[in-house]
């Protein structure tokens, strides 16, 4: 008789030794499995041969070489008149399993040996936590910016949330931070005062397809909350935003190179779900015809890219504690569906789907820049596609201009309203401002990597200038963007 073949769930063995307690283990780490004991590779029974205490003394060698012990159900039976057993294990409730010190995990048809992250990955989502979670041994509440707690809190507020904590109690309560002062890992990344290189994310702006001649590059470090934004605004410095212009309609449809509430939502993932014990980087290289993310940390044991692609899976935030103080601020709204929202977006932009891939102990993000052929048809010269590199002083009939972007965002034009001429830094405030009304002055700081005094002195002269206007009061308060036109100098 001829068996199947090899599976995530089956293994075959021609007689008892290590390599069935190690199958055993990977199936004990994984959804449980069979090993199939007097059957060869072929999956043709051979039979075994069975003394009276056999299968005691197997079980009782499986018991002795793993921990937590693991005791198989066993059965004897027969095939074509050969005998051959067949031993079974369930998926272990406390992982992971080892044998002799060692662990494995069942990965289709063959047993992988797991790294130590694996390991400790596979630990903590057994007690339903993660990383983040830990106590942070180096860092206490005194490394901790509170204003940003606070302001944090007004965000959820003004969602609904209705939390009239101080910033000390809502980090407790959140499991953040306990009476001591003692932080965890997670509070510290989201919150922290000072730079370091534990959230370092690079970004560079390239000339050439290669990725060889860099343009502009910064080096991001702050804390994740601000990071975001901090990252988004270095996108949108070095991409092009287009002005459609239709007669049909009351105001102008202003379109980036890329969906931007799709770039946000690939930025958020790899922020919040990236690992942070890596020696690794986040990287962000925008290219002429393309971006790429990357960022460390491997997927979970059973989870593929073709899984992901397909959304056939349950999310497990590597990050728990940081993604749910994302999921309570709106930036995420569900586990596990930012993917299927990803890809939607940018079909619904004209362009092709982004591709995932595993690059060197991390997952890989590529979307693909806007080519002629997609060019929606209200933005035509001539019946010709018009290049989506026009300088915004060229051919205004033709129903498109096309912002040659240095960090201004919707509603705001190429530094000049009215005559009103803006150097790089109010433009850059002016599109954060945009962004996120309710920015303080320390978050502008950090991104435009001013002091705060010229921070101060760059509001001074936007509302002088009559561009932004102060809605409510301090805090609690907003920034309103002034409308403004698009005209040439």
């Amino acid at each position: 008789m001829i068996f199947p073949s090899e599976s995530q769930y089956t293994e075959f063995k021609t007689s008892f030794n290590d390599e069935v307690i190690v199958s055993l283990v990977a199936f004990a780490n994984a959804k449980g499995g069979q090993v199939y004991i007097g059957v060869n590779d072929n999956g043709e029974v051979i039979g075994i041969s069975l003394g009276q205490e056999t299968i005691a003394k197997w079980i009782n060698e499986i018991k002795q070489k793993t921990a937590p012990s693991i005791i198989p159900d066993v059965e004897i039976t027969e095939k074509d008149g050969k005998p051959l057993v067949v031993l079974s294990v369930q998926e272990y409730p406390v992982k992971p399993v080892s044998v002799k010190g060692r662990y494995y995990c069942r990965r289709q048809n063959s047993n992988h040996l797991l790294s130590v992250d694996e390991i400790s990955n596979m630990h903590l989502q057994t007690r339903n936590s993660s990383w983040d979670f830990y106590p942070d041994p180096k860092h206490t509440i005194a490394d901790i910016d509170l204003d940003l707690v606070q302001h944090l809190i007004d965000r959820m507020n003004r969602r609904g949330m209705n939390i009239y904590d101080s910033p000390e109690v809502y980090l407790r309560k959140k499991e953040l931070c306990d009476e001591n002062g003692r932080i965890t890992f997670g509070c510290y990344l989201l919150f922290k005062k000072k730079e370091d290189i534990m959230t370092t994310i690079e970004l560079g702006h390239f000339q050439d397809k290669e990725g060889i001649l860099i343009k502009d590059s910064i080096r991001s470090k702050t804390n994740i909350v601000e990071q975001v934004n901090e990252v988004m605004s270095f996108i949108k410095k070095h991409i092009n935003m287009a002005v459609i212009i239709s007669p049909n309609q009351v105001e102008n449809i202003q379109q980036w190179d890329y969906p931007l509430e799709a770039i946000r939502e690939i930025v958020l993932n790899m922020i919040i779900h990236r690992d942070y014990r890596s020696p690794a980087d986040s990287v962000v290289k925008i290219l002429p015809n393309r971006m790429e993310f990357y960022n460390p940390g491997v997927l979970p044991l059973d989870l593929t890219i073709e899984k992901l692609m397909s959304n056939e899976y349950s999310s497990r935030p590597r990050n728990k504690q940081i993604a749910d103080i994302f999921k309570d601020t709106g930036d995420i709204e569900k586990y596990g569906s930012g993917i299927k929202r990803v890809c939607r977006m940018f079909e619904e932009a004209g362009l092709e789907k982004p591709v995932w891939n595993v690059v060197a102990e991390g997952i890989m993000v590529t979307v693909f820049l806007h080519t002629n052929e997609n060019v929606p048809e209200n933005v035509i010269e001539n019946n010709k596609p018009k290049e989506w590199t026009i300088p915004i002083n060229e051919k205004e009939d033709a129903g498109i201009q096309t912002l040659q972007n240095d960090g201004v965002n919707d509603g705001v034009n190429d530094g000049v309203n009215d005559g009103v001429k803006l150097n790089d830094r109010q433009k850059m405030t002016m599109d954060l401002l945009h962004s996120n009304p309710q920015i303080t002055a320390k978050e502008l700081a950090n991104v435009l990597q001013i002091k705060i005094r010229q921070v101060e002195r760059i509001m001074a002269s936007l509302k002088e200038k009559g561009l932004i206007v102060r809605i409510g009061p301090d805090k609690g308060g907003y920034w309103k963007v002034v409308e403004m036109s698009h005209k040439n100098e």
